[in-house]
């Protein structure tokens, strides 16, 4: 199954909602279309960022593309409920490297 990774970047939480909304948020909406391998918070240039890696059904290699594209744009939705955010990067593994989408 392709696997493809979204990398979400956090510039504040929405008044009113615990930190740990935003990863529920973002793992509860991708586990609803895909299988949501791993999920960590992590650091980069001191920004908060979200990386959840999943699988996306295999198809089509454009399809599974778009899938990948519609089901992270799904999950920024979600998690801009509760926090605001910034870049969102969504990658695919391939030859063992993550490459843009």
């Amino acid at each position: 199954m392709p696997s493809f990774q979204t990398r979400l970047k956090i510039t504040g939480l929405k008044p009113g909602n615990p930190p740990e909304a935003v990863m529920d948020n973002a793992v509860e909406s991708l586990r609803s279309r895909h299988h949501v391998e791993s999920h960590q918070l992590e650091l980069a240039g001191g920004v908060p960022q979200l990386n959840l890696r999943f699988l996306v059904e295999p198809t089509e290699y454009s399809s599974e593309n778009s899938a990948a594209r519609e089901s992270a744009a799904v999950m920024r939705d979600a998690v801009e409920r509760v926090a605001l955010t910034g870049t969102l990067s969504v990658l695919r593994r391939s030859r063992g490297r993550w490459a843009p989408v």
